[in-house]
């Protein structure tokens, strides 16, 4: 055995001679980001050997400078000996680098709004079939000496008009103390079936005015949770944090590779119920001084993965052809099933899935979006760390689903991060000087770069002339921000150390210039050949819907000139913010919308861009800036040529 320290924790951890390094700091509970879940591709996984040797090797993620001190890949690293370890602590949490949401009501307010008025406009009611209600129950004598429950039951029978109740045995556990806290004065909350009804909770006294549900988004690399007042139907509070499983990989390949390892699925099921939704839920509650047990109604929106894993079901047959999920319409649950800080007898809704990788947040962002009652051709995009696309009409919708990977999210960027403080968002560069201007998020100094800056920053370098349409920097520019490392690698110097006392500089470099291009090419060949399959072209687009959270920063005229978006008339383009997140909403508060949720997984036709004929040409043409053929981007072509 052997000993690593963690200096930058103050843990000790024993472990075998010969154990991988990133395996050593899971196993002592200490986040090290590695999107690339220790493939030794993405480089973001490094740390510093304070002390002690290991078995490693140099690789182009790490520069001469970052060697010298010491500087290591905790997915390429062996440990031999005693080590001390020095972690950075902008990669000691998961949540690190991820942006908050919640805050700008306002914003909020106009998109939930929009998606309410589309329900509305298609008459559809805010009701659902949770009822609560204050009753008075008869005292127990020696002559009326019946059970606690069947006095529960005579009462509704008699005064609600329900032949039966049903229950669980958690309630029942409750029953015969609550019942005498207030004298037999109780609220109860229920399901109406027919002429049954299913007890969720009781309560000591009048409490008919607390009735909550839950609408959570469980994104590959963030959450967010939205607690509801089911009487108003008004968004109490919300919040949101990065997804745990980040931990185990940055994308749903990575995770769903780490599931079938030993303890995997029950390791990636604790992160996203413990150490993400649950701390969720408690700080809304404490916030807002709720009652678990009033919450009595959640609906679950995430991509086929993140549900399955959700539920802790296997999902390996996901990745293999011929990409079979586990299920797709959501099984009956409550909110014991799921372990979630919510009522035990609380209803449980997934929205459901299309296919191996158009899951429940597409459906629930369609329904959002209101494509299924549209006249006009509409072009949905999903920008995150898996990139989904439907395209149609009230007539038929199809679907596909595209490798983007996490680049929009900032992942397989040296330099990249996800949307926080000190992020560069934003990007201008000098055509004589080369120098850039950077707008970072919260207007403090820069630390990386996210999705929505490396859309300016590609953009910007091609217009300057730094790098050529296949992405590569020119190599007869004599700059001081233009370098070429000892792998040949050329690389562009957004920020100099010294100018905002960073550790070292930070830079894109041609590698990552790729790794972007792919993921927009992927999007737009995805589109390109949706349409296509129709025997139709981006001229029929009547609408394009961006959602996601790249979408909120997205510079429209930037992306269509790196060639992500197609390049069509601009006040087609429109954000509708966390779609899924809205579905999720809608069918909380209305039974109708959650119908409509129903049959909207069941109308969208999904296409296999893997085994489609055209597909790998398409995506080959579309890595390019912004295509090789620059006659699909006419406007863009007399901007290259100025």
């Amino acid at each position: 055995m052997v000993k690593v320290t963690f200096t930058s924790h103050n843990k000790e951890i024993y472990c075998n001679k010969g154990d991988k390094l990133l395996d050593v700091a899971r196993d002592a509970d200490i986040f090290i980001d590695a999107p690339c879940n220790g493939n030794v591709s993405c480089g973001k996984c490094k740390v510093r050997l304070i002390k002690g040797k290991v078995d490693t090797e140099k690789t182009h993620h790490i520069r001469d400078e970052e060697w010298n001190q010491g500087y290591i890949l905790a997915c390429n690293t062996k440990v031999i000996e005693d080590i001390d370890i020095e972690v950075p602590s902008k990669l000691s949490s998961p949540m690190y680098g991820m942006k908050i949401e919640g805050s700008d009501k306002k914003k909020d307010k106009e998109v939930f709004d929009r998606a309410k008025k589309i329900i509305e406009e298609n008459n559809f009611e805010f009701k659902t079939n949770i009822v609560k209600t204050y009753i008075e129950i008869e005292e127990p004598t020696l002559d009326d000496n019946i059970s606690d429950i069947d006095r529960i039951e005579r009462h509704v029978r008699n005064n609600l008009g329900y032949d039966e109740i049903d229950f669980t045995i958690e309630l029942l556990r409750k029953v015969p103390t609550v019942i005498r806290e207030d004298n037999f004065k109780v609220t109860i909350t229920y399901i109406k079936k027919k002429n049954k009804i299913t007890i969720l909770n009781i309560e000591s006294g009048n409490t008919e005015n607390k009735l909550y549900g839950v609408a959570i988004d469980i994104g590959t690399t963030s959450v967010v949770v939205c607690l509801v007042d089911l009487y108003t139907k008004e968004i109490v509070d919300k919040a949101s944090s990065g997804n745990a499983q980040i931990k185990y990989g940055a994308d749903v390949i990575h995770r769903i590779v780490y599931s079938t390892k030993k303890n995997g699925l029950k390791e990636l099921n604790e992160a996203i119920i413990e150490d993400t939704i649950n701390p969720l839920l408690h700080s809304i509650y404490t916030k807002n001084n709720v009652d678990k047990d009033n919450v009595v109604s959640l609906v679950v929106a995430g991509n086929t993965t993140m549900t399955s894993l959700f539920l802790g079901v296997y999902t390996d047959f996901l990745r293999q052809e011929p990409f079979i999920p586990p299920f797709l319409k959501s099984p009956r649950l409550i909110g014991k099933d799921v372990g979630l800080k919510i009522n035990d007898s609380a209803y449980v809704f997934l929205a459901p899935s299309v296919a191996s990788y158009v899951g429940g947040d597409i459906t629930a962002g369609v329904l959002s979006a209101g494509i299924w009652s549209s006249e006009e051709n509409v072009l949905f995009i999903d920008l995150g760390t898996n990139g989904e696309i439907v395209f149609g009409n009230q007539d038929y919708m199809m679907s596909c689903a595209c490798s983007a990977g996490p680049a929009f999210e900032g992942g397989g960027i040296s330099c990249g991060m996800r949307a926080s403080n000190g992020a560069i968002e934003k990007v201008k560069i000098d055509k004589e000087t080369l120098k850039p201007t950077l707008t970072t998020i919260g207007d403090v100094s820069p630390i990386g770069i996210c999705g929505s800056g490396i859309i300016d920053l590609i953009c910007q370098m091609l217009l300057t002339g730094i790098i050529d349409r296949r992405g590569k920097i020119h190599r007869d520019i004599d700059n001081e921000r233009i370098i070429f490392n000892e792998y040949e690698i050329g690389e562009y110097v957004l920020a100099f150390k010294e100018e905002y006392n960073l550790d070292h500089d930070i830079t894109i470099n041609e590698v990552d210039i790729d790794n972007f291009i792919k993921a927009k090419g992927a999007i737009y060949s995805g589109a390109s050949v949706l349409i296509e399959s129709l025997g139709m072209d981006f001229s029929v687009i009547d609408k394009v819907y961006i959602a996601g959270g790249i979408g909120n920063n997205l510079d429209i005229e930037n992306s269509i000139l790196i060639g992500l978006l197609p390049d069509i008339e601009r006040e087609k383009f429109i954000y509708i913010g966390n779609s899924s997140l809205v579905g999720s909403y809608l069918a909380l508060i209305s039974k109708d919308a959650k119908k409509k949720l129903q049959e909207i997984g069941s109308e969208i036709t999904y296409v296999e861009l893997s085994v489609y004929p055209t597909y790998m040409d398409e995506f080959i043409s579309a890595c390019f800036l912004p295509h090789t053929n620059i006659e699909q981007f006419p406007t863009i072509k007399s901007k290259l040529e100025e």
